[in-house]
This record gives C-alpha cells, sequence and structure tokens, in this order.
C-alpha cells in the first residue's frame, strides 16, 4: 500500500515555486524598465551618481589585474548576502574601469591580490625604502662614522632623560654600543631583493605546494622601538619557476630588521615572492609575541599574534589554503 505524503508535502513546493516565478518576473521586469544608473559605494554605502570627480579616483592607483578575469573575486565557497554585495560592489569597479590603464578606484574594488600603496619590489633600490635609507646605503666611511656619532649623542640624551648618568663606568661606552646595536637591528633598509635573491631562481617542472616553515624573525616594533618576535612560515605553488630554499629565509630576514608592523611585515614577503617567481600562488603566516603588549600597556605575557597574507590560489581556493594552514601550523598545535 502506498504511503501518502502529508498535505502541506504536495501543497507547499508550487506554493514556493509560484512566489519564485514571481518573484522573478517582477525583478526581470524592473531590470527591463528600470534606467542603469552607477552609483558610488564607500563602504559598502551608495553615495549616488557618480560624477566626473569619481573619474579622477581611478587614476590614483594602479592595481594588476592579471589574475582578474573581469567578474571579480571568484570564491569557491557558496557565497552569502556579505560575499553578493562585496561582488556588486567590484562588478561596478570593473565596469567603469579606463580599458588602456587597467585603474580602478581602491574604495569600491577589492582585487584578489593586497591593495598597496607602495612599490612590491625595486630590484634597483632598497624594496619599499623609507625616507634617508638610500643615504645610509651610499655613505661614505665619514658619513657612516657622523651617523654612528649622532646616533650615540641622541642615546646619552636619553639616559639623561632617564634620570641617569652617563659618565658612570657602567654606562661609559653604552652609548655607541646601542647606537652599533641600533644599526645592526635595521640593517634590512642596506640590503635589497636584487642582492638577496642572486640569480637563484631555477627552472623547475614542479607544481605542488612548497612550505619553508619555523623561519626565526626578529624585529622591532615602530610604534614603541621594542622587539618583536616570532616565526614565520612561507609557501608557494610554482609556476616552472622555484627559487632556493635559503632565499625565502634571507628575504623574511631583510623585511623583518626595519622598524615594522607584524601585519606589513606578512604582506611584504608575500609580495616579494610573487614578483620574483610569479606563481600560481603565494601564503605566509606569521606568529609572534610583541613586547609592547608585554613588558608595558597591557602586561600580557602569554598573548600571541597570528597574521596571514594569501595571493592568487591560496587567496582564491579555501581548500587550498586549508592544506597550507594544516601543513604550517601542524606541528605548533
Amino acid at each position: 500500500m502506498a504511503r501518502s505524503l502529508p498535505r502541506f508535502a504536495l501543497h507547499k513546493p508550487s506554493v514556493f515555486l509560484s512566489r519564485s516565478a514571481r518573484t522573478f518576473k517582477i525583478q526581470t521586469m524592473a531590470s527591463t524598465t528600470a534606467p542603469r544608473e552607477k552609483s558610488h559605494f564607500v563602504n559598502g554605502t551608495s553615495t549616488g551618481l557618480v560624477d566626473d570627480s569619481a573619474e579622477d579616483l581611478f587614476k590614483t592607483l594602479k592595481i594588476s589585474t592579471s589574475r582578474d578575469d573581469g567578474a571579480g573575486p571568484q570564491h569557491d565557497v557558496a557565497p552569502n548576502i556579505h560575499t553578493q554585495n562585496e561582488r556588486a560592489r567590484t562588478a561596478i569597479a570593473l565596469s567603469q574601469r579606463n580599458g588602456s590603464t587597467g585603474l580602478v578606484t581602491p574604495q569600491i574594488s577589492r582585487p584578489t591580490t593586497p591593495y598597496t600603496m607602495n612599490p612590491p619590489v625595486d630590484f634597483d633600490g632598497l624594496s619599499w625604502p623609507s625616507l634617508g635609507t638610500k643615504a645610509r646605503l651610499e655613505a661614505t666611511p665619514d658619513e657612516a662614522n657622523a651617523r654612528l656619532d649622532k646616533l650615540s649623542g641622541a642615546i646619552r640624551t636619553i639616559l639623561e632623560c632617564i634620570g641617569e648618568d652617563p659618565d658612570r663606568e657602567g654606562l661609559r661606552d653604552t652609548p655607541k654600543r646601542y647606537a652599533k646595536a641600533m644599526l645592526y637591528f635595521t640593517k634590512g633598509y642596506e640590503e635589497n631583493l636584487k642582492q638577496i635573491v642572486n640569480n637563484a631562481v631555477f627552472e623547475e617542472d614542479h607544481d605542488e605546494l612548497v612550505i619553508v616553515k619555523d623561519i626565526e624573525i626578529f624585529s622591532m616594533c615602530e610604534h614603541h622601538l621594542v622587539p618583536f618576535t616570532g616565526k614565520m612560515h612561507i609557501g608557494y605553488i610554482p609556476n616552472r619557476k622555484v627559487l632556493g630554499l635559503s632565499k625565502f629565509a634571507r628575504i623574511a630576514e631583510m623585511f623583518a630588521r626595519r622598524l615594522q608592523l607584524q601585519e606589513r611585515l606578512t604582506k611584504q614577503v608575500a609580495m616579494a615572492v610573487e614578483e620574483i617567481l610569479q606563481p600560481r600562488g603565494v601564503a605566509v603566516v606569521m606568529e609572534s609575541s610583541h613586547l609592547c603588549m608585554v613588558m608595558r600597556g597591557v602586561g600580557k605575557t602569554t598573548a600571541s599574534t597570528t597574521t596571514s597574507s594569501m595571493l592568487g590560489v591560496f587567496r582564491k581556493s579555501t581548500r587550498t589554503r586549508e592544506e597550507f594552514m594544516h601543513l604550517a601550523l601542524k606541528s605548533n598545535r
């Protein structure tokens, strides 16, 4: 004997389909009759029609669209309302892009690679140079000694300001010792990727994940000039080119030996590797402890900070990203 279905099971689907059909019909009519207007979004809020001043925004920055197929960021997860809104904003930006230069205003577009106002790599220069670092790199011996004396004098002033006697035995040579130490802590300002890579890029038919993990990092917080230390994990999927493994540690060291933020340090390493190899994707994760949270301020000795930067396939594919995170952080859990 056939089992009869409940009454609501027989009728509710037809009601639902009918409502969907009516909704689709109404939306279709609205889309064909209403005029299309270009909206300008700032932080997800429409500010009305785009005027001529918006075109000037497109000229402020060139964003790489080498991985952009014209439809905005791609995801391999079911889109939610937030994702749909992000895609709508990106579609508006792409529709208004200057075809000859590929310019997109950063206010309404979320590119597939992290947005930065600085050039990722300058092989002939200092790679994200700061004001005055080129003069430090090209200084003559006399200029280097003058710089050391100036820095030593500043340290002596600090000792006086905190109530110490810089002329007592234990502190007599401290200003010069600390000046030399500070120049070493920030030696990354005098290095560039061209020298570090040193032609160690090789052709290799390998297209699987490569990870260099547990790279020790020692850097200086630019907010309080105190250290933060930790480990960095770098992964990439080659595109017919591989880099000597020691170079990953050297690249991380170069960017770490500067006044830094952990967020910026993580992104700089990722974008440098991408620029050197042009791989299918790059992933960088860093875990560290900040003495500005331990020795001062909130004083939390067990707090740690984790940052990541995902480029290419790691940014687009959840499965690829999860594989990297599992392998990179497996021994640390």
